[in-house]
């Protein structure tokens, strides 16, 4: 179980959380998250599984765990995904128990889903989940964001596009929401809601005894 820091170094342990990040594609999303990896080493990364193949620079294990869809099949019948969506013909799934124990042990698992992992992801744990909408400054600097990485034929960007439409109808599920204008602004924002979120009473597992025993020293 990890501690929560507080005044001349007293400790107190607490459960985990999960903090979830969804947007659509190109609000900036995985550049936050990775930002927020860098700034926060008491946040690691969910490693997905996917059935998509890698891209360039990927590493297995590290970025995602590629698998076959037989495999996908295998662990979902088994109940072994916490969440699972299907994007763009490919699956995707956070397996079940790597998360559970990380949240046993007071680590902080951060998630890079989409609106349908998230709503899975607030059934299966509710109380351990703390989700963030990005979203972007406007469509057009949304579309160009897009459009620049040039790896998408028409029809794909025009799927894309649909489904930015569709994922950003989600915001209003979300715990909080930021508008990624200034990528300096948005880190900061993300690390005071890590911070708040930590400091809840009810995630502080070791809350209860720290407080009789200031009342036995009273």
């Amino acid at each position: 179980m990890s501690e929560t820091g507080r005044r001349d170094g007293v400790r107190i342990a607490r459960r985990g959380l999960m903090l979830v990040l969804s947007s659509p594609s190109g609000a900036g999303k995985t550049t936050l998250a990775r930002r927020l990896l860098a700034a926060d080493h008491g946040l690691r990364m969910s490693v997905s599984v996917t059935t998509r193949k890698p891209r360039s620079g990927e590493v297995h294990g590290k970025d995602y765990t590629f698998i076959d869809v037989a495999e996908f099949e295998r662990m979902k019948a088994a109940g072994e995904l916490l969440e699972w969506a299907e994007v763009f013909d490919r699956f995707y799934g956070t397996p079940r128990g790597q998360v559970q124990q990380a949240l046993e042990a007071g680590e902080d698992v951060l998630f890079d889903i989409d609106w349908q992992g998230a709503r899975q992801l607030e059934k299966q744990l509710p109380q351990d989940v703390v989700s963030v909408f990005i979203l972007p400054p406007d469509g057009k600097t949304l579309e160009q964001r897009l459009r620049a990485r040039n790896q998408d034929t028409d029809e794909v960007m025009a799927r894309r596009m649909s489904a930015a439409a569709t994922e950003i109808s989600h915001w209003a599920e979300y715990d909080y929401a930021i508008v990624n204008d200034d990528i300096e602004a948005s880190v900061s924002a993300l690390l005071a809601i890590l911070a708040a979120e930590r400091l809840k009473r009810e995630r502080q597992s070791g809350l209860e005894a720290f407080v009789a025993g200031v009342l036995a020293d009273l």
